[in-house]
């Protein structure tokens, strides 16, 4: 299995995140989901990223489920920051004090079945908490021995320097794909310079790139893309187009749009690991199979003309989430 850095981390040069596993995308299935983490796990591959407010708290259940008797295979990342409501999930809110990083990590041992978290990551910055006070709490917990690394998700470049000066960051996480470029402006040279890794969430587009969706009528009706705007409207009718032309690019190459657009990111810099989400076996295999797709020039100039920078319709999340992006 390939390999790449994240920091000082070694993890598998893909990993998974098992967010829709347990919410957001749809119906559920929990044994093939755990089928899925121990067919990733048998491959070689070891990043798996979950988060605390991901169901809330059953995603975290189901991979420490998933991990009983295979620990030693496992890089584990979670988050913890972005607070819930268990009586309407819809809301939410953010909390990165140290208070509340320490009692997260608590919980999410617990529910991992773990003795240490591997990456502990910061799941958004919360503007009310310096971010010195909240990389000072993860530390804190390094050295107590329940974290090994720690990391930042969906944090600006300007927050990353603050960050890493107060302790030595894995990872910043955030969603980079063909039609998600924005960490090209700062955040990818702030990384390469500091010497922290990339975790590219979302590198299918939420499902988008891989082709598989063409209408939002495919769309089951608790999925939370419903309200994403690049998924409604005229916006769905554009970056369908934009779809079907990597589509012919990839089946030219013999490989599938997903595969095609995984190794565009890994294409990009060798800190970068894309962390594509699935909860089927089948489609985990075919996400691991673009660690053997290589790009030509040519096929770089091909993507770049057919999906080239901001052409994508519509913003990555609805307007009342965009403003907890650190920009």
């Amino acid at each position: 299995m390939q390999t790449r850095k994240l920091g000082a981390l070694e993890v598998s040069a893909i990993g998974l995140g098992c967010m829709g596993m347990s919410d957001f995308y749809g119906p559920r299935d929990e044994g093939e989901s755990i089928a899925t983490i121990h067919r990733f796990l048998d491959s070689g591959a070891t990043l798996l990223d979950t988060a605390d407010m991901y169901g809330p708290h059953t995603n975290e259940e189901l991979v420490g489920r998933a991990l009983r008797g295979r620990r030693d295979k496992a890089i584990v990342a979670t988050k913890c920051g972005i607070i819930r409501d268990p009586n309407d999930p819809a809301k939410r809110g953010f909390d990165g004090s140290p208070a509340h990083i320490k009692r997260s990590c608590e919980g999410s041992l617990k529910r991992l079945g773990v003795d240490v978290i591997d990456l502990y990551q910061l799941h958004r910055v919360d503007p009310s908490t310096p971010i010195e006070d909240s990389v000072g709490a993860l530390a804190d917990l390094v050295r107590e021995g329940k974290v090994r690394h720690i990391g930042l998700s969906e944090a600006g470049a300007a927050t990353l320097e603050r960050a890493h000066a107060v302790h030595p960051l894995a990872s910043v996480q955030t969603e980079y794909s063909l039609w998600s470029r924005d960490p090209e402006d700062e955040i990818l040279a702030t990384c390469e310079r500091l010497g922290i890794g990339f975790l590219a969430y979302s590198p299918l587009g939420r499902g988008f790139l891989t082709g598989q969706i063409k209408r939002y009528e495919d769309l089951a009706a608790d999925d939370f893309r419903r309200s994403n705007p690049r998924f409604v409207g005229d916006a769905f009718a554009k970056n369908l187009e934009l779809v079907e032309r990597v589509e012919v690019i990839a089946k030219e190459k013999g490989v599938t749009a997903s595969q095609l657009a995984i190794a565009w990111v890994l294409d990009q810099k060798p800190f970068i690991v894309p962390i594509p989400g699935t909860k089927r076996r089948k489609y985990l295999d075919e996400n691991l199979g673009a660690l053997d797709v290589r790009l030509t020039d040519a096929d770089r100039d091909a993507i770049e003309q057919a999906f080239p920078r901001g052409a994508a319709a519509g913003t990555r999340y609805a307007e009342a989430m965009m403003k907890f992006v650190d920009a």
